[in-house]
């Protein structure tokens, strides 16, 4: 199968982002991350295959609608004091509610698509690109954690002249890294923490591996523009001598630069509707802390 033909199971195509790379971006988020970090801002990104998701806010009710109810076969959707409840334990993931309902209150997060089809998307803003220096950028999830998928994605993009850059948490075998790194214009590279026993804790994983990652990765391609980030998450990383420790771990070379990104809870309501729990409620960033760690950052 030609590069043009590879599929891979795309959640959300994003377009005019001006975060997450140079210029104005499209960011592709891929399904799948080896990662379970508490805070994910995407946890419609973490398992692998689409999911269906219930958003009540958007529901019809019942009484105007229901075709979700009748839809249903497995007994995950059933009324409880007349309203549509959700039972994710007992859901099949067959997509029937989602193609019964007409207001969108149950979808489905994950889409199989070529790459192709995600490109010529992409390309849609081509214009913006060429002004501002943009392009695309990989995201998810885990954009590596679909290899074949990312890595003809990346090619193509290349071959059509489109600028690549990719977000990665950097756990996998490090030569998946380099083969990315062969097609791209800039990496984006998350350091969460430098204590592998929190790191384990936090986000599922120690850090073994993603640090080996980032040091080999500077040094075989001391051209690549490489940017670091860590998210601040209270009561994680909150603390001057965790951010010195990743500070002082990556290099001072002009192709390589460091940022905080601070904590947020955006995409908390996702959680409900996957039927999973927000494992950071009530958690907060003091903004004097941030500040000094912004301080030690630069």
């Amino acid at each position: 199968m030609n590069d043009a033909q590879t599929t891979g199971i795309v959640f959300n195509i994003q377009k005019f982002s001006v975060h997450d790379g140079k210029g104005i971006r499209t960011l592709v988020f891929l399904k799948g991350c080896p990662l379970r970090c508490r805070w994910c801002s995407n946890p419609e990104s973490q398992r692998h295959e689409p999911e269906h998701a219930f958003n009540p806010m958007r529901c019809l009710t019942a009484e105007v609608c229901g075709r979700c109810v009748n839809a249903c076969k497995s007994g995950a959707l059933t009324l409880k004091n007349g309203l549509i409840a959700f039972d994710p334990r007992a859901c099949e993931q067959c997509f029937a509610c989602a193609d019964a309902c007409p207001s969108g209150s149950q979808s489905v997060y994950g889409e199989r698509m070529t790459v192709d089809a995600v490109l010529n998307k992409v390309e849609e803003d081509g214009v913006f690109y060429n002004r501002s220096g943009g392009g695309l950028t990989l995201s998810g999830g885990e954009a590596l954690a679909q290899p074949d998928f990312a890595l003809a994605l990346l090619r193509e993009a290349r071959r059509r002249r489109i600028k690549t850059t990719i977000e990665t948490c950097g756990y996998y075998p490090y030569e998946r890294l380099a083969e990315a790194c062969a097609s791209l214009d800039a990496l984006i590279f998350d350091i969460k923490c430098f204590d592998p026993a929190l790191h384990k804790k936090f986000t599922g994983v120690d850090n073994a591996r993603i640090l080996d990652n980032f040091r080999r990765v500077c040094e075989d391609f001391p051209l690549l523009p490489i940017r670091a980030r860590t998210p601040v998450i209270p009561g994680f990383n909150d603390n001057e001598a965790e951010i010195q420790a990743i500070r002082e771990f990556v290099p001072r070379r002009p192709n390589v630069e460091y940022e905080l990104l601070t904590y947020h809870r955006m995409g908390q309501p996702k959680y409900g509707y996957l039927g999973r729990i927000y494992e950071m409620e009530g958690a907060n960033l003091v903004e004097d802390i941030m500040r000094r760690l912004r301080d030690i950052a630069q």
